[in-house]
């Protein structure tokens, strides 16, 4: 399935002792590019976030990521620092001693001390596989929604490719007129001095002009890097870059039969010839 670069996905979860919510965001780039930012108590899940991004994508940039939000108490029952109480009432009676008065801490203001109520610590390798079989939902969506994207790009190259081929087709049925137009004209400008010159040196002469302004050869290679573009979208996996070096090639046959054309009618079907190319071009650069 061909796969476009750009995406979004969002998947959230709650535990009982939080929320987990992944982004996931990726756009168009020539390699693969993951940025994985992660709270600090579930670093441990980089290296198998970006084991799992190589196996199932091979381009783009990405942006992965994950929030935590602990739920207040969800862990057990609060405690207090007990130390941490003793020094704090310590220092209180130590300033009342020196300024006179008594000590007579608030309790509600000791609550609000840093570090004073501890939590219990929390199963964090719960969290960490909730977190990877959350992330491994969000990368399904990414994917499925990159293949989507993909085959509505499919379709657009695919109707670009027959427009592209009918103008080839303009050009061919367009030539013979062409080529007997312009014999016609220079066999009128010499009428004049025909008797001045060689028969034979003027049949070369038209021969070479006729050589010159024929543009077979380049619809024939349209034609053919047409068809590997076809080829190239009705088959699997990464297709970008080579259907970018398609895009050049074609470009290059659609300069060159626009600089050969002598007639209007082949220079405009050679001008909309490259800008379907480029129409094409710039949807392939989103292609996987």
């Amino acid at each position: 399935m061909i796969k476009s670069m750009t995406a979004f996905a969002r998947e959230a979860a709650g535990l009982e002792v939080g929320d987990l919510t992944w982004e996931l965001r990726a756009v168009n780039h020539r390699f693969l590019e993951p940025s994985v930012r992660l709270p600090e108590e579930l670093r441990g899940l980089d290296p198998k976030v970006r084991e799992r991004l190589a196996a199932r994508l091979s381009r783009g940039k990405l942006d992965c990521t994950l929030r935590f939000v602990a739920r207040p108490g969800a862990g057990g029952a609060l405690n207090v620092n007990q130390r941490l109480l003793e020094q704090l009432l310590a220092a209180a009676d130590q300033i009342a001693t020196r300024i006179g008065e008594p000590a007579t801490p608030h309790v509600f203001e000791l609550l609000q001390w840093p570090g004073l109520l501890q939590e219990p610590e929390r199963d964090m390798d719960a969290v960490f596989n909730a977190a990877l079989a959350l992330f491994e939902c969000a990368l399904d969506t990414l994917v499925a929604s990159r293949e989507r994207e993909g085959e509505s790009l499919r379709l657009l190259l695919l109707q670009r490719c027959d427009q592209l081929l009918a103008r080839v087709a303009e050009v061919r049925a367009r030539m013979p007129d062409v080529l007997a137009g312009v014999r016609a004209k220079l066999l009128e400008r010499l009428a004049e001095v025909r008797g001045e010159l060689d028969p034979m040196r003027l049949e070369q002469e038209m021969t070479l002009l006729a050589q010159r302004l024929d543009v077979d050869e380049e619809m024939d290679r349209l034609q053919v890097h047409v068809a590997e573009v076809r080829k190239v979208l009705a088959g699997d996996g990464p297709v970008g870059r080579r259907l970018d070096f398609l895009m050049q090639e074609l470009n290059r046959e659609a300069n060159t039969l626009g600089s050969k054309s002598s007639d209007a009618a082949v220079t405009l079907a050679a001008v909309d010839m490259k800008v379907l190319i480029e129409q094409m071009r710039e949807q392939v650069q989103n292609l996987e």
